[in-house]
């Protein structure tokens, strides 16, 4: 869906920033509002639009996402998330102080930080928040190609714009307004003509401008 349709809405919903008023939503058939926040949240790994950065080091920034992982833990989410090449050309490396009174990270690099922390912690269940919209295409390849086989085996829901990032998923649901208008695959989706095509034609033409 486009930007206002309500797709980071409904991510909110499911990490319990708030609940819903009518209807429910269930994980493995259990209301989550029957079950402790903090249980629902540890099975969970988000990566969202705006990152979150400590006023820490570079690699305690990344191992949040587990402060129990080992060292080398750590650098192989960094790996997957394509950011050990970017850290490794700071001034101190791994112990480059960022957040606030650091070094400022363009926004692709904060992004791979929360794809790393996401990658660390290994949840479950993965939310994944316009999770390559500050990449360059080369870099979301590369890292779609890692969160696809970081979703093999869990439950994955990708909010995109970039339909890109969605063209490999079971099901895709079209949103506006708040409302479901479509949904299916990527091929199903297409063949209907509908909301899907015609989102997907306009980004097509835009990147072949590029």
């Amino acid at each position: 869906g486009e930007s206002g349709s309500g797709k980071s809405s409904i991510l909110r919903l499911l990490y319990r920033f708030y609940d819903v008023e009518s209807g429910t939503i269930t994980i493995d058939g259990q209301d989550i509002r029957n079950v402790q926040m903090d249980s629902v949240r540890k099975h969970i790994g988000v990566i969202p639009q705006d990152t979150i950065l400590f006023n820490d080091s570079l690699f305690y920034n990344i191992a949040y996402g587990d402060l129990t992982a080992s060292k080398e833990k750590v650098m192989e989410a960094a790996k997957a998330a394509q950011i050990t090449a970017a850290v490794e050309k700071m001034p101190e490396g791994w112990n480059t102080r960022v957040g606030e009174r650091g070094l400022k990270l363009s926004g692709g690099e904060k992004q791979r930080v929360a794809i790393a922390r996401a990658m660390l912690k290994n949840p479950p269940i993965l939310f994944c928040d316009e999770a390559t919209s500050s990449l360059d295409s080369q870099t979301e390849e590369d890292v779609v190609h890692n969160l696809n086989k970081l979703a093999v085996n869990r439950t994955t829901v990708v909010i995109a714009h970039r339909l890109s990032t969605v063209t490999d998923a079971d099901k895709i649901f079209v949103i506006g307004s708040g409302n479901i208008l479509e949904e299916g695959n990527h091929a199903s989706l297409l063949r209907k003509k509908g909301h899907y095509h015609k989102l997907w034609t306009q980004q097509t033409k835009n990147n072949n401008k590029e």
